[in-house]
């Protein structure tokens, strides 16, 4: 996790007044922080072939959705699925290809990931494919640490670097679904891929929870470092 603290210049006043209120002279350290963060993806070029591959699979979020609960196409929302998992690798390879790196894109990939993952649990539950209890500490993992991101801002620091745990749960689900979703018709090696399916799905959805514990920890220890920081002497 990077230090995104920047220094500023402080000014004191003389006399008594209030320490705790900010000064009309001073800006609120942490509203600055959020502006300087937000002025760094409006700063980056926007429209870049990775950028545009990540738009595209967040807008094949809602088709994937509704294939799987309207008319249950489940082959068509698996190719929705392989297609999106084929311009996520490419997008990456093209950002270091054309050196078209951007904070957006930074946020637009794992957005795009998490919503897939979303609507996957959400639809598998509606169906009866996962209990509802494993969808909702998946789903859960994701809203603690969304809510994290702008306590790290406020504290001056980006968001955390992908673990690699991290990287695994995400690998070992995106296999993990397509699988579901083959078994969920019978065909001549539905048993054989049946054990299989549910194993990616054990083993995605534990390492999954278990980077979300690391992820947290290291939040945590990012907001007690920058409270010592600025605890005074």
């Amino acid at each position: 996790m990077q230090d995104a603290e920047r220094t500023t210049e402080n000014t004191t006043s003389g006399g008594g007044g209030n320490p705790g209120r900010p000064s009309e002279h001073r800006p609120d350290p942490g509203i600055a922080r959020i502006r300087e963060a937000a002025a760094g993806v409006w700063a980056d070029p926007w429209w870049t072939l990775p950028n545009l591959l990540s738009v595209l699979r967040l807008a094949g979020v809602p088709l994937f959705l509704w294939l799987l609960l309207g008319p249950q196409a489940d082959l068509l929302a698996l190719l929705v699925l392989v297609v999106s998992g084929i311009t996520d690798w490419l997008d990456g390879k093209l950002a270091r290809w054309l050196n078209q790196y951007s904070r957006l894109g930074e946020l637009l990939d794992p957005a795009a990931d998490r919503l897939y993952i979303i609507a996957t649990l959400v639809a598998f539950v509606l169906r009866d494919v996962v209990p509802w209890w494993v969808a909702a500490a998946l789903v859960l993992r994701d809203v603690v640490l969304t809510l994290c991101l702008p306590v790290l801002r406020w504290h001056g620091y980006e968001p955390p670097e992908v673990h690699y745990l991290g990287k695994a749960a995400t690998f070992c689900l995106m296999y993990a679904f397509p699988l579901l979703l083959l078994v969920q018709e019978e065909f001549p090696l539905s048993e054989v891929v049946r054990p299989i399916a549910y194993a990616f799905t054990c083993w995605g959805g534990a390492l999954y929870l278990w980077a979300g514990i690391l992820y947290l920890g290291q939040v945590v220890a990012a907001v007690h470092q920058a409270r010592s920081r600025t605890r005074p002497a």
